[in-house]
This record gives C-alpha cells, structure tokens and sequence, in this order.
C-alpha cells in the first residue's frame, strides 16, 4: 500500500509538468508566429536571421523541458515510479496527436483568399519601396517636366490608381468632364468588340514576344478576351479602337517628345492624357489631367509649380 500512495503524487507531479511545458509551448509557438509577422517577406537579410532566432528558441526551449523531466525522475523511487511515468508519457502523447488531428483544416478557398492578401501585399510593399527610389530619381524628374508642360496649358495632373486599369480609367475620367458616363467596364467591352471586328487593323501590330511571328487569330482572339475580362494594361492599339469607338482625337501628353494624337481626324474637344514611363517603378502609367486651380500648384512629389514657368 506504501507504493500505491506514493505513485498518485509521482503521477501527478508529472501530469502538471507536462501540462506546463504544453503551455509554454503554445507560448513559444505564438510568439514565433508574431515575429513571422513582423518581417517582411521581401527583406532576405531579416528573414535569415528569423530562422535562426526561431531555431535558438526551440532549442533552448527543449532543453529546458529536459532538464526539468530529469530533475523530477532523480527525485522520485527508481523502480516502481518508471511505470507510471511511462503510462503518462503515453497518455499525453496520445492527447496531443488526437488535439492535432482535431484542429480544423484550412480550405483551399481560405488558402487563396490568404495567399492573394499576401500579394496585394507584397504588391504595396514594392510601390511604396519603388515610390522612395525615386523621390530624387527618374519619376521625380518626369513629374516636373510634365508638370511645367500641363502649367503651360493651365491644366495639371490628376492621380489615376496604378492597378492595371489606368488607361481606361483616365478616359473614363476624361469623359465625365464632358458629361458621359461611360465606365470601365463598358469602355474595356466596346474595346475588345471593336477590335475583333476590324481584325485586319489591329492584327498586324501584334507579335509574339517569344518568337517575334505575327499573333495568329487564335492568339487574337485570347488578347481582345483578355481586354474584357483580365486588368491587361492598355495602350496605343486601344487608344486607337476607343478614339474610333467615341469619335473623339485622343491627345498623350508625354516628358520627351511632342503629343500624340490619336484619332486626329475627328474634330471634337480631345481627351487629354498623361503617359508617364516612372511612375510607380512597376511599369508605364497614364494619368489623366484637370484644370489648374492655383498659380502656384503643388506637384505629386511636393514641388511647386506656377506662372515662373510661363
């Protein structure tokens, strides 16, 4: 009977160790998913030396739980504690795989919906990075020179969002000023119609990047579907389609060479844009422009621009 009241308090020491150095685990685990967290994933340097921290944790963390395991055996009867110890190493072993396989899965949906957030991300990470590049680089020096061209004229830029749609969306501006509400969406459609119906007009202009040969019409067909349905990036083709479609000339005001006028031969009022090659470091831009509504405007980087440049 001695032996039988002396395990329970072995087996419950035991038990409390265990379910502390559980605890301290989901602590550490916690922890470590924090600083994950705070790392960009894009900075290489940062990232090495998370792994080594985490490393440094988990194995100082498994020591100590050793060392704790041993001192509580050292302090018990050799022989008839072993057997107790035993059955509750088993037992919690066997607790924690059944709390494993308990945990919900993540869905695939879930695990996309993840990975696009992680993009975006990722995405406005290198804009903003890009933005501080050039704060004294190549789109600083672009944004002045378009500026001093548009004060000139009395107009100055207006900001158009960098997500694939720009073009579009500077047209779509553009013709709100002169009361029409075409959207996006509708400018994008009409686009690819107009295109697929004059094929021979656009065809030509189009090749493959990877073989330098003419897009065949089913590579045609896979370009004009992509201008509805994808955010493909726009340019002097759909320019050309959109200045048919609305009978409008579109004018592109660019840094290094005089305007382009797309559509000349229809006499209205033209829809004025801005083609910018260093706006967000990603790729080429258009915005699209306003009136200027002070003789001293500020530009998108902070400078000034007024009646000096005249």
């Amino acid at each position: 009977m001695e032996g039988l009241g002396l395990e329970e308090p072995a087996a419950d020491d035991f038990e409390l160790l265990v379910r502390s150095q559980r605890r301290e685990k989901r602590e550490l685990q916690a922890k470590i998913q924090a600083m994950k967290n705070a790392v960009p994933k894009n900075d290489k340097k940062k990232r090495k030396q998370l792994i080594d921290d985490v490393a440094r944790l988990e194995a100082e963390m498994e020591q100590k739980h050793k060392e704790e395991l041993k001192q509580l055996k050292e302090t018990l009867p050799e022989q008839n504690k072993v057997d107790s110890v035993a059955d509750s190493i088993a037992s919690f072993q066997l607790e924690e795989r059944e709390q494993q396989m308990q945990q919900p899965r993540i869905s695939k949906a879930q695990k996309r919906r993840e990975k696009k957030a992680a993009l975006e991300k990722e995405r406005e990470e290198r804009i903003a990075e890009a933005e501080r590049e050039n704060l004294t680089g190549a789109r600083h020096l672009e944004s002045q020179k378009l500026a001093q061209i548009l004060a000139a004229r009395q107009l100055e830029i207006k900001q158009i969002p960098s997500d694939g749609h720009c073009m579009y969306r500077a047209i779509e501006d553009q013709l709100k000023n002169q009361q029409n509400s075409w959207t996006v969406a509708t400018l994008r459609s009409q686009t690819a119609e107009y295109m697929q119906s004059h094929v021979d007009d656009f065809l030509p202009f189009l090749t493959n990047p990877n073989t330098g040969d003419m897009y065949s019409r089913g590579e045609f067909e896979k370009y004009c579907d992509d201008i509805v349905n994808t955010a493909a990036w726009g340019g002097q083709l759909e320019l050309r389609a959109l200045s048919h479609i609305l009978q409008k000339p579109i004018e592109v005001v660019q840094m290094d060479s005089p305007p382009i006028i797309v559509g000349g031969e229809y006499s209205s009022k033209p829809l004025i844009l801005v083609y910018m090659r260093h706006a967000y470091g990603l790729g080429e831009h258009y915005n699209s422009v306003k009136l200027l509504t002070d003789t001293a405007t500020e530009n998108v980087d902070g400078t000034k621009f007024g009646k000096q440049y005249l």
